[in-house]
């Protein structure tokens, strides 16, 4: 098989994998405020971790894919087998499920973990948000190899199983384009793909049926673990009501209708009990508990008040954080309010329907994440745009342009986060630019008041969590 034909095949899943951390677009309350206000308790459905587990690694929760027979063909051979997984499964990548298609062929479907799950030296860590994806070359070309592949080599069956796939990924493809590497565009697909589905229905339009914005905003993608302490999802805090189907919402990328949507729904509640299961990682390397604990005391004096306590008496407040406050780059949350077309498509879908319903609650601003395992989070802020947290923590050190190694990434124990390289300019994909919408790294200048040696102290106490 021809070198472009087999990279064409994997990156048919890439851009749809994004859909993992999909959000959505309404405005039921539009919540505006002159101080940070808390978000009420929103109890979830108890679920079976392990069962969980399993599905997410191992499950259907996406009935589409590229033929099993023509995926092998390609490099898709994961050098190590991360999650121990067994039959056809141990000999592809953690982020694919080798599953049986409605019609019985065998495809190689994607999973929620190429976005949530990522390898930190040498280890898998699930539920940690990969930030080495790059959405930044246009996938326009790559998509139509993948499909010509199927086309020509696959048989009935395997064409029918991957026609769904085939048909969102080129769809979806020219929109999903970012400026940079290591930032996700899941919003943008989000978009995408509602405008070419009914709402009600989940039937596909080759046609959008909405107005699609321009705007490409990027994020960084937050640890799953952090998910049981929040009685919101996503930066902004806006996602109430039931968790589970904002976490199916994959699904979106090749369901068929709102039948095998609430299928799939049956299964999460039981992922969502997997993902509350998990810890973060441990520190790895030798902390000075002495000056931990004076950036203890400092935390709970300079930071706590939004961030919450840790340790035996844990609290966490669940505040949300106008944007005048926190004054971090405002387009994300901001976009939740310049597309009324999204609002009423969300008030007429199916994710809004049942006994236990999602909601959206907008709000101009951010919610102030809880810091549980923060070390291993880099790069910082809601779109990645800080490189670690020594420079979270002093804005004047915060680079405009900034570039890290996405073949050999390496880590600053110290400073806490990516090694980098300060350029004056954008000059590669790999170069973070932030003078761009969206792309801004001011705001959060909470740490600025404090010195040199208080910060060093923080930092300290921040490897515990």
């Amino acid at each position: 098989m021809h070198a472009s034909v087999k990279v064409s095949i994997i990156m048919l899943f890439m851009v749809g994998l994004a859909a993992c951390i999909t959000r959505h677009y309404a405005s039921f309350t539009v919540l505006e405020a002159d101080k940070p206000i808390p978000i009420t308790a929103n109890p979830q459905q108890p679920g079976n971790a392990q069962t969980g587990y399993h599905y997410l690694v191992t499950g259907d929760y996406l009935k589409s894919g590229v033929p099993y027979s023509i995926f092998k063909m390609g490099p898709t051979k994961e050098p190590e087998n991360y999650l121990g997984r067994t039959g056809d499964n141990a000999g592809v990548p953690y982020s694919f499920n080798i599953i049986n298609a409605p019609n019985g062929a065998k495809i190689a479907a994607p999973n929620c973990l190429f976005c949530h799950a990522s390898v930190f030296e040498g280890k898998l860590v699930m539920g940690l948000g990969n930030s080495l994806l790059d959405f930044s070359m246009p996938q326009d070309f790559t998509m139509k190899m993948g499909a010509m592949a199927v086309n020509i080599l696959g048989k009935p069956k395997d064409k029918e199983a991957a026609a769904n796939m085939l048909k969102a990924t080129n769809t979806t493809a020219p929109y999903l384009v970012a400026a940079s590497k290591g930032v996700n565009i899941a919003d943008r697909l989000t978009a995408v793909l509602a405008a070419h589905r009914d709402p009600a229905s989940f039937m596909w339009s080759d046609k959008p049926l909405l107005k699609i914005p321009n705007e490409v905003i990027p994020t960084d993608v937050p640890p799953w673990w952090l998910l049981k302490k929040k009685n919101g999802m996503f930066y902004s805090g806006f996602g109430r009501g039931n968790f589970a189907r904002f976490l199916m919402a994959a699904n979106l990328l090749t369901v068929t209708d709102t039948a095998e949507a609430s299928e799939v729904l049956t299964h999460f509640d039981d992922v969502m009990a997997y993902l509350f299961s998990l810890q973060p990682p441990k520190y790895p390397k030798p902390i000075n508990q002495s000056l931990a604990a004076q950036g203890q005391k400092l935390f709970e004096t300079h930071c706590s008040k939004c961030h919450g306590t840790y340790g035996p008496n844990a609290e966490y407040p669940n505040l949300l954080v106008p944007t005048h406050i926190i004054k971090t780059d405002s387009t994300l949350v901001m976009s939740n309010f310049s597309s009324p077309q999204f609002v009423d498509w969300f008030k007429k879908s199916w994710f809004r329907t049942g006994d236990r319903p999602a909601d959206l609650v907008p709000f101009k601003g951010y919610i102030a994440p809880p810091l549980d395992g923060i070390w291993i989070t880099a790069p910082y802020l809601h779109n990645g745009s800080v490189p670690n947290l020594e420079t979270l923590l002093n804005s004047k050190l915060r680079p405009t342009y900034w570039e890290r190694d996405f073949d050999k990434p390496t880590y600053d124990y110290e400073k806490v986060g990516w090694q980098y390289t300060v350029k004056d300019k954008q000059y590669l994909r790999s170069t973070y630019n932030t003078t761009l919408k969206g792309y801004g790294n001011h705001g959060h200048y909470f740490g600025d008041k404090l010195s040199d040696k208080e910060r060093k102290a923080v930092i300290e106490y921040l490897k515990t969590l």
